[in-house]
């Protein structure tokens, strides 16, 4: 793991790390993870590839996200050469949306101009990251930071908007009410530079409360 000012979470004792922090700072975190331990790490490899995976589970259900994927995959529909020479109903028989196929394009289109660098993704400051990716159509706040904590694997982000996140420090925190994302973003803020576990131990304690995945990835 880096300790500069580019914090990389790399391994599962990575997440241990972040834990052991973050219970010092918000106690109750260890009913979460007493209640949903092991933690995921969640890790994915970086690239286009992961990128299009979380467009394709924007707005869907974890096992829609799934199957849609599958398709994608034997399709062989995960490089930007492969989108870009793909036809516009060949993504579509994979499940994809004519919105989703737009944004694949779009995405694919920039890896190929140098207008998004994964490279940038890992080693600039968050904010110039997000801005970057959310540049690119189809790519919003929340996809730009799932991508970032799963596949960058950066410690300090926190996707605020994500309902699940919502609703299980709603449950955690005893609320009383679902908090709204600046004020979910306000009480991250002091989970700072750990956020990106926070928001894994939070996903784990709204699988283990409801009986759902709170996130497909």
């Amino acid at each position: 793991m880096e300790h500069s000012t580019t914090r990389i979470i790399e391994t599962d004792a990575d997440v241990t790390e972040g834990i052991t922090a973050l219970i010092a700072l918000e106690p109750r975190f260890k009913i979460a993870v007493d209640q949903s331990a092991p933690i995921p790490l969640r890790r994915k490899p970086p690239g286009f590839a992961a990128l299009l995976q979380a467009i394709v589970g924007q707005q869907i259900s974890v096992a829609a996200a799934a199957g849609i994927w599958a398709r994608v995959e034997a399709a062989h529909a995960v490089t930007p050469a492969a989108v870009l020479a793909l036809g516009d109903d060949d993504l579509r028989a994979c499940g994809l949306s004519r919105p989703k196929v737009k944004y694949a394009k779009a995405i694919a289109g920039a890896v190929e101009t140098g207008a998004l660098c994964f490279d940038f993704c890992r080693d600039a400051p968050v904010d110039e990251a997000i801005a970057m990716l959310t540049a690119i159509n189809g790519i919003g706040p929340w996809t730009a930071e799932i991508y970032l904590m799963f596949s960058v694997g950066r410690a300090d982000i926190f996707p605020a908007k994500d309902l699940a996140l919502q609703e299980s420090a709603k449950l955690l925190f005893d609320l009383n009410g679902r908090p709204s994302d600046r004020e979910l973003a306000a009480l991250a803020a002091a989970w700072s530079p750990w956020r990106a576990v926070a928001a894994r131990i939070l996903w784990a304690y709204y699988r283990s409360a409801k009986g759902r995945e709170g996130v497909g990835i």
